[in-house]
This record gives structure tokens, sequence and C-alpha cells, in this order.
């Protein structure tokens, strides 16, 4: 998931700025620069140019510092409406800017908007620092801080305004002038590095391509994955022959089903070697400058390391609280791993195979092993999981049960990129609650992985509000000539998954800015998105999903049996590569003032030390490991991923209890957790909705990890 901790101000008139011409000799209006005249503020897309980013970024920081400035310059006693209110509400022009640029750059990173970041990313960097250095604007805050109870704050009111105290604290608010350069230059310096790695990830999964010219290379794989391969191949000039990119979805399909194991493993080596090749795209020097100044920012601002650092605001509080957890994850995992390893070495040994099992042969010898336990093979059900029908029927259907939900495509909406769905999305009233938009297939231009974040933030205050505009992306097999997008079991997963994060900002009833939406504790956030994907294998939610692309025909009881008992299956290997890249995680920012590391030594020295079977890799090697080396906001944090799990494995068994399709279940869970944003402490929210404290026991039984 990605999201943006940004503020949107009351709408207000801009000046219109000129940027440029167009053929008809008529002046192009800058569209960051007026109110967009857009159904639901949807931002013009399709008249925005990349030279109009500029001029409107520096317009809207020049226009933020001054609504600062004017906090900083009253005479009159700091309150929570003239100071820290009128913070929330600052930056409206600026926060325009920031939203679509932070969008298009993991959407739709073009070159142009490759070199435009490089301009923009310290712009907005040195911005926040002189927000949260400003020394007059932290004494107001700190004045409301210190004085809530006089000033008679409501609990919401002492919420946000203890959340900006600390955020200012942590950002160096406390330092001397002296110390703030520092940290100044620091934060520049580590912005620059930080899309530098970035821009490197993504140059190399777009360009490394295993070409194949022997057909017979490609046995086992689908018509599918074959045609894209060939369709990729005559893009780059190579007809007749077969390119593969280590992109999510081809990655998979052939490392599942790839029967040549000499190209399953230059598939595997072709991944985990990405931005680690000695080249001018090697992300090791970066990972060691990030690190090097992520240990002296913790040093500056009193902690001994940037773990320290990291855990101090959220729900674990210490790194000790968040091994613990992970440990009693990983140790559990590790010895199911061992089960799953004998039993695909059996198969491979009963089958000719005279080797042993590497890790580019766990997808594929885990396929065999679970058709022949369970007579299934995700091929089986893939027919069934189209695309359209899995949101439709599936996401949009359980939304709709849920909480009332239904969802209008806007076919001329503005759109980023011709491959974005927009829809209006309205409660059970009628009312428009929020827009939501899809993007769902791989490009060359686009991030890997799947997220959440908004292009809008809601608000809800003395009779004035405003509603989200929030998104999904994602890198689903794409669809073909001869097919539509069908997708594997881990894909709608992943679906339910990013629209659980879509819930809590789409439905989110917040009275400020701050605390809407995602702007929660990060190890609580993943909680709404985990939990979201249960209802993806309900037989009652599948049966009105599952319907087979050629036919129409209902998936059948038979299979959706074999989907539910195959559900824990293999998940040793899931849990333990996800736990594992959490720990090498945190043993990256518990390191002290370390330089010079060989980021592939000290990768297996976490592997040995934790007990990581030699079968089963990091989720993430650490090259391109962007949750945790492209921007501070996982880093440390990856470990969020497993404690939200707990938290959303046991908040699951509330439904369970209640039904999973309850309204009134429903309706608990929308009030205390999607509704409320950051209003409340999180583990008291977890506690009302649960009546007990976090327990990891279900968590372990719901992966088959215990009985």
């Amino acid at each position: 998931m990605r999201k943006l901790f940004l503020s949107t101000a009351a709408a207000c008139c801009l000046a219109l700025v000129a940027s440029g011409a167009n053929k008809k000799n008529v002046k192009h209006q800058n569209p960051f620069m007026t109110p967009y005249a857009t159904q639901y503020g949807i931002p013009p897309f399709d008249k925005i140019t990349i030279a109009d980013y500029l001029p409107a970024l520096k317009a809207g920081i020049e226009q933020h510092n001054e609504e600062i400035s004017a906090i900083v310059a009253q005479r009159s006693r700091a309150d929570f409406d003239n100071t820290v209110l009128a913070l929330d509400n600052s930056g409206e022009l600026f926060n325009k800017v920031a939203y679509v640029y932070y969008a298009l750059c993991e959407s739709d990173n073009t070159p142009e908007m490759q070199k435009l970041s490089e301009q923009i990313a310290p712009m907005l960097t040195a911005h926040n620092d002189e927000i949260y250095m400003n020394e007059g604007l932290f004494q107001r805050i700190k004045a409301v801080h210190d004085n809530a109870q006089k000033l008679g704050l409501t609990k919401v009111q002492l919420r946000l305004t203890d959340k900006y105290y600390k955020r200012f604290v942590r950002n160096g608010a406390l330092l001397s002038e002296a110390q703030k350069d520092t940290l100044k230059d620091i934060n520049k310096r580590q912005a620059a590095l930080e899309l530098s790695f970035t821009n490197n990830v993504m140059h190399e999964i777009a360009n490394n391509v295993i070409l194949v010219d022997d057909k017979a290379r490609l046995s086992g794989l689908s018509q599918q994955t074959i045609d894209d391969a060939a369709a990729l191949a005559a893009k780059r000039g190579e007809q007749g022959k077969w390119a593969f990119t280590a992109s999510g979805a081809t990655r998979l399909a052939v490392l599942t089903s790839a029967d040549n194991r000499a190209l399953r493993q230059q598939m595997y080596e072709t991944y985990t070697n990405t931005a680690s090749r000695g080249n001018e795209w090697d992300n090791s020097k970066n990972i060691n400058e990030i690190i090097l100044l992520r240990q002296q920012k913790a040093r500056l601002l009193g902690f001994e390391t940037f773990a320290d650092y990291a855990l101090d605001p959220v729900m674990a509080k210490t790194v000790g609280n968040a091994e613990k957890l992970l440990y009693q994850i990983f140790n559990p995992a590790v010895a199911k791993v061992k089960e799953e390893v004998a039993d695909m070495q059996a198969y491979a040994d009963a089958h000719g195979g005279n080797f042993k099992i590497a890790p580019w042969d766990y997808y594929y010898y885990a396929e065999k092993v679970k058709k022949e336990k369970f007579n299934f093979s995700e091929d089986e059900v893939r027919p069934y999981f189209e695309l359209n029908s899995v949101i439709k029927n599936g996401v949009f259907y359980c939304a709709n049960k849920l909480y009332g939900l239904t969802f209008t495509e806007l076919k001329k909406a503005p759109k980023y990129n011709p491959e974005v769905t927009v829809y209006d999305v309205k409660d059970a009233s009628g009312k428009h609650l929020a827009v939501f938009m899809t993007d769902y297939f791989p490009r060359a231009t686009k991030a890997q992985g799947a997220w959440m974040s908004e292009l809008n933030s809601e608000y809800n205050y003395e009779g004035k509000s405003e509603r989200p505009i929030v998104y999904n992306v994602a890198s689903f097999t794409p669809a073909t000539k001869s097919m539509p997008s069908l997708l594997t079991i881990d894909e709608v997963q992943t679906a339910f998954h990013e629209f659980g994060h879509a819930l809590q900002g789409m439905l989110t009833q917040a009275q400020f800015r701050g605390l809407a939406g995602t702007n929660v504790d990060r190890d609580i956030v993943e909680m709404h998105s985990q939990i979201n994907e249960h209802w993806a294998l309900l037989p009652e939610v599948l049966k009105n999903y599952a319907r087979h692309y050629k036919t129409g025909e209902v998936i059948p009881q038979t299979l959706v049996d074999k989907v539910i008992e195959t559900s824990k299956f293999n998940q040793g290997f899931m849990m333990t590569e996800l736990v594992g890249a959490a720990l090498l995680d945190i043993e990256w920012h518990k390191l002290n003032w370390c330089t010079g590391i060989d980021v592939r030594g000290f990768e297996r020295s976490v592997a040995r030390r934790i007990g990581m079977p030699d079968e089963v890799q990091f989720r993430y090697r650490s090259p391109y490991f962007k949750h945790i080396f492209d921007n501070d906001q996982y880093s440390c944090g990856y470990y969020t991923y497993l404690w939200s799990q707990v938290l959303e494995a046991d908040a699951w068994e509330v439904f369970k209890k209640m039904g999973p399709m309850n309204p009134e279940a429903a309706a608990r869970y929308r009030k205390i957790f999607l509704e409320s944003g950051d209003t409340e402490d999180a583990m008291t929210q977890f506690k009302s909705f649960t009546g007990t404290d976090p327990d990891a026991t279900p968590l372990l039984r719901n992966h088959g990890l215990v009985e």
C-alpha cells in the first residue's frame, strides 16, 4: 500500500497563469492554478502537461509559506482553530500538485516524469522541512498542546493537536538551528537517493529480458503467457522469439508452470539480481548511504538506532515487541517449510528429478504437489476469475452487501492513463460518497506491486465537507487477443486487499483531514486491507463472481471446496518469506553507525542468524525492497503486515461468530474502524470491536501453522 500524509485546504479562487501556447496560439491555462471544473473535483489529467508541474508547485509552496507565516504572525493566543486547524487546512495548491505528482510517479512514471522528479523531489523535501522546523509555528502548536485542558479541546481536537506536536518533534522541531540545518541536509540527500533507488528498480525490471528462441523451452506455460511473451519479443524487434521480463505476473507464471528447470532458474536469478548487477543501476551504494543517513538522523533526534526511532510512535513501541511477534510466526512457518520441501523432494525424486529442491523449484513443485494431493491445479479455476467479474461481482458485491455501496462507472471522467476506470461511489441513500479509480495492468512506466492512495482527502467539520478521491493500482495478468484478463487466486486476494484500503479511504467520516482515512498508525493500517481478503474465498461470494469467462457457468461446488481446502496449502513458504523480509528490514535499521556494507553478504548473515531455510529467499532482496528504501513510510515497518495480520485474524473471529455477511457486524466494523480513521487510539478501537487483547493464535490457525 501507498498513502500520502498530505492535507488539502478549502477551495479558493487562484489567478490564472499561462505556461505555454498550443498550436492554435491560445494560451494554455495551467490546470493546477484554478479550481478543477470537473465532476467531483477529479484532476483534469487530459489538460495537465509536464510543463505545468514546476510553476504550479513553486506557486503552491509560496502560497503555503504565506499561510504558515499568517498563522505564526497572529497576535491572538494560539488555539485549536487559529493554529492546529489552520495548519491542517493549509496548502491547497501545493497539495493539488503533490497528489497528482505522487500518483503518476508510481503509476505512469514516463521518462519525462522521471526527469521532472529530479527537480521536484528535493523541493518537496525542503518544503516539508521548512514547515516542521519552523520555530514560530512549533511554539504555537506547542502552546495549544500544553494548554489543551484550559482551551477545552474535544477528544478529537486533542488527538489532532497531539499528532501534529509529535510530528514536529520527530521532524526536528526541538533541535538547535545548526542541528536543523544538518537534518535538512540529511533529508535532502536521502530524498535524492530514494528516488534513484526507485528509478533503478523500475529500469532493471523493464529492461532485463529473458529471450527464448526454442519453443520447446516453453513447455508447461499457458497459451496466454506464451502469447504475451511473443508480443513482447515482437515489440522489441525479435519476431519469432519469446521475451520475458521479471514483472510480477510473468515471473510467477514462469516459476509456477515452466517445465524447463533452466528457464525457471534464469527467471529466478534475473529477478533476485535486480539492481544488484554491479552496473550503473546497482542499488548497493544507494542502500549504504540511505542506511547511514537514517542512522545519523536517529542519533540527531535522540535515538540509538533508526529502528528505535521508527517504532517509537506506533503500536509496537519497541523493536523487541516487533521481533517477539515475528518469531511467534516465523518458527512455526519454518517448521512447516520443512514438511513442504520434503513433499516436493519426494515428488521430484519420484518423477526423475536428480537434484535437490532449490528456490526456483518451490512454486513449480508446490503446484505439482497440490495437484497430486488435492487433485487440483490453479489453472482449473483461473477461467472463473475474469477480472471484471472479480471486481464487479466480487469486490463491489461485498461492499454493497456489507456497507450498502454502489459503483457507477464515470466513462467521461479524466484519467491519467487509458487503462484507468473511474467510478462514482454512493452510499445506501444514493448520496455521493467518493470517487474510486482502478488501474490494474502492468506497464513499463508503472512500479511493481499493488497499492492504494488518494487524489483528495476527506473533510467534515462545522457544516463543511469534501469527499475523497481514492485509487487502487496493481499489475494483474493482462488480457490477450484470445482471452480476457484471468486472475490467479493470489491476484484475486490482492484485489480484495487493496480494496480494503480503499474502503477506509472512501468511508471515512473523520472531522479533520489529518485524522481521515488511512492516516492511522502504520501497524494497524494493513489490518483493514487484510481482513477484506477473507470475503474473497467465502463460498457464497465465490459463487457470485467466479463464473467461467466463456460459458458464464458458476464455479462448481467441487472447485469451491478445493479452493477452500487448498487455501492453507504452502503457507509455510508464504509466511517464511514474508516474515524473513520483515526481519531483514529490522536488521538493516538496528545497525548503529555502519558503513561500507556488502549488501549480499549482510543478507546472508541475517538469513543464517534467523534460520532462513535454504529453499526460501526473503520476499524482497534489499536492492529492490522498495517498501523500505524508496521512502521512510515502511522503513523498519514491513513487520506491520504481520502485526496487522494478527489483528485482522482476531477481528475476523467476530465476523465468524456473527456471520461473515452479518449487517450488524459490518455496521460495527464500519463505525469503529472505517469511518473513524485516527480519531481514537488504535488499540482502543481494536478492543472495542473484539472485546479482547490481540492474540496470534487465530493467525497461525488460519494459515495452517498450528492445529
